[in-house]
């Protein structure tokens, strides 16, 4: 899995507009001159900030759609299920949506839509909802409860959004079009400085998490009666699958189906529900899959570049629908 990841990782680098040969590519990452220097240039500035962010992305949302399947007990469940995709789509569209309809020609002045913007309203979106889903997380009873709560919000700032777009102009819906196509291309190194970090931690509070997880296979009650804090563990699962969820969101807008489907393709794999195993595996599979599905989106062969979450959609879909037609989704085990 780790050798996919690395060479999904050289032929994004590879494949493009301009097409640089994988050794030529290899040299440049060592610190080599290659027989271009268009070619270092279109690496450094271009495709290595897209590949890490579809590297990080993928490891993200598909650990975080794990989480949130085994938190809920539900196969259908993904990273955004507890409203944080909806908060980062709100704050987004209160910037583009509703100050642009007030005045387009500030905007163009002071860059309010330029990508630190956006990627700094759908932060403080996403941050909003996730304090609130916290603050629900542990107060509530039952992760059932938690999981139409987060239905309700998802919904609650999906309706604010439809009001902000039936009464902008044409312009300002387009520019909210673009955003929810998402996309790797347009996070920077400086956003990367923030993107990364983030989902490290996110990561390693996932992976401290194991054990409880492996618990929550089996239910509450069972995982109660093996010592595991039920508020304090779903408390830390919500946060951890929250923050990659939302983090990936404020940066590349909302990425469909990864988080849905590479926690089933691990499974059927692996043959497992360990999380000792899946996670490692959601990880690198989830990497690998973003970063193909981008480089099928940038259509190297052709002069157009496909939105990524119809990619995405069109490679996650089939792969569910191949996994529950063959092996059945099993109470518990998700399929396994």
């Amino acid at each position: 899995m780790a050798l996919s990841m690395l060479g999904a990782f050289v032929l994004s680098l590879s494949l493009g507009s301009v097409r640089i040969p994988p050794d030529q590519v290899l040299t440049i990452l060592l610190g080599g001159e290659a027989e271009r220097a268009s070619w270092t240039t279109i690496i450094y500035d271009f495709r290595l900030p897209k590949a890490m962010t579809a590297t990080l992305a993928g490891a993200a949302l598909s650990v975080s759609g794990l989480q949130m399947q085994t938190l809920f007990r539900n196969p259908l469940a993904d990273p955004f299920v507890l409203g944080v995709s909806s908060g980062a789509s709100l704050g987004v569209a209160l910037v583009v949506l509703g100050v642009g309809a007030a005045n387009t020609a500030l905007l163009s002045v002071v860059g309010l839509l330029s990508n630190f913007t956006l990627a700094a309203a759908a932060s403080l979106g996403a941050a909003a909802v996730l304090m609130l889903v916290l603050i629900l997380a542990h107060r509530v009873q039952h992760s059932v409860t938690l999981l139409i709560l987060g239905l309700m919000i998802g919904y609650l700032t999906s309706a604010v959004v439809s009001l902000l777009l039936y009464f902008s102009i044409a312009e300002r819906i387009q520019a909210y079009i673009a955003w929810s196509f998402g996309s790797f291309g347009g996070v920077t190194w400086a956003q990367l400085r923030v993107l990364a970090p983030a989902i490290g931690i996110g990561l390693l509070l996932a992976i401290a998490l194991t054990k409880s997880l492996n618990a929550l296979l089996l239910g509450e009650a069972y995982a109660r009666s093996m010592g595991v804090d039920i508020r304090r563990a779903r408390f830390g699962i919500v946060a951890s699958g929250a923050l990659l969820a939302g983090a990936v969101t404020a940066f590349c807008g909302p990425i469909a189906f990864l988080g849905l489907a590479v926690p089933h393709l691990c499974r059927a794999l692996l043959r497992s529900a360990d999380h000792r195993l899946l996670i490692p595996a959601c990880i690198f599979i989830g990497a690998t899959t973003a970063l193909l599905a981008d480089l099928v989106a940038q259509a190297p062969t052709m002069s157009v570049v496909f939105p990524l979450n119809a990619i995405t959609s069109l490679l996650g879909a089939p792969t569910v629908i191949w996994i529950i037609l063959r092996r059945g989704v099993q109470r518990g085990t998700f399929g396994v």
